[in-house]
């Protein structure tokens, strides 16, 4: 049976927990779909949301049922284009590893009392610059397996290639501006970024193919301090951009600035 989730966006870092595998559709596939695993199978889960040409977090947990004890290692395969650069686990009990191509990694229990039982196993992935937003990675695969080699626990993750934050360049804050002061960042080229003031919508632009984007707004601004914030959404995900504090003046008050 398919079903569809709905990605939360930005988010840098997920636990895995018992869900869903994922169907293989080649290197890229659209976010949201996949196959639910049978009832009464052990499927380890974990999903990350990552924008192209950084790092985020993937961790299995929420394991259950019989557990392969000291010697059993936990692997974690990267998905299509991505890497696998670290296992940042700060926890006794277990050794990490990642290969010298960055396509697996893996925690092997060493000495923990009861391993697997508890908290949360991280992997550090890499996205390709290249990637395109919107889509998912496909081929992340988990297992779990005693010190015999043998499969107690198999399973896969989501790896949702995000969306970098977009830029504020332009006005720059502690400057009296005029009521409609041209707005310009950066962002993803091709993304739709939207610029607003906390009261609703101010202008809104389309990034070029070098990211580069410019507004102005409609309305007028109201007098005084204004936050200004930019959001970029392509291919349904979405990031916003740190505020920035702007002083919109009146005309007097604006020359008197000006002859200073």
């Amino acid at each position: 049976m398919n079903r569809s989730r709905k990605t939360a966006v930005a988010v840098l870092t997920a636990a895995g927990v018992l869900a869903g595998a994922w169907p293989a559709a080649g290197p890229y596939a659209a976010a949201g779909d996949r196959a639910a695993p049978a009832h009464d199978a052990r499927v380890l889960w974990g999903e990350v949301t990552i924008p192209p040409g950084r790092k985020g977090t993937v961790g299995a947990a929420g394991f259950t049922g019989p557990l392969p004890g000291t010697g059993s290692t936990l692997t974690l395969t990267a998905p299509a284009g991505a890497r696998v650069t670290g296992v940042p686990l700060d926890a006794p009990g277990y050794r990490g590893a990642v290969a010298a191509d960055g396509r697996t990694a893996a925690y092997t229990a060493v000495s923990a009392e009861r391993p697997w039982r508890g908290g949360t196993f991280p992997f550090v992935l890499a996205v390709p610059p290249d990637a395109v937003p919107g889509t998912r990675l496909v081929g992340c695969v988990l297992r779990l397996a005693g010190a015999d080699g043998v499969t107690g626990a198999a399973g896969g993750c989501q790896v949702t290639v995000g969306l970098a934050e977009p830029a504020l360049t332009r006005p720059e804050p502690g400057v009296p501006l005029g009521t409609r002061p041209e707005i310009a960042g950066t962002a993803h080229p091709g993304a739709r970024v939207t610029v607003s003031d906390g009261g609703g919508e101010v202008c809104a632009a389309t990034a070029g193919p070098d990211g580069r984007w410019s507004c102005t707004p409609g309305p007028a601004l109201p007098a005084g301090l204004n936050r200004l914030q930019a959001v970029a959404a392509l291919n349904g995900v979405s990031a916003a951009s740190e505020q920035i504090q702007i002083t919109v003046a009146d005309a007097p008050a604006r020359q008197r600035a000006a002859r200073q």
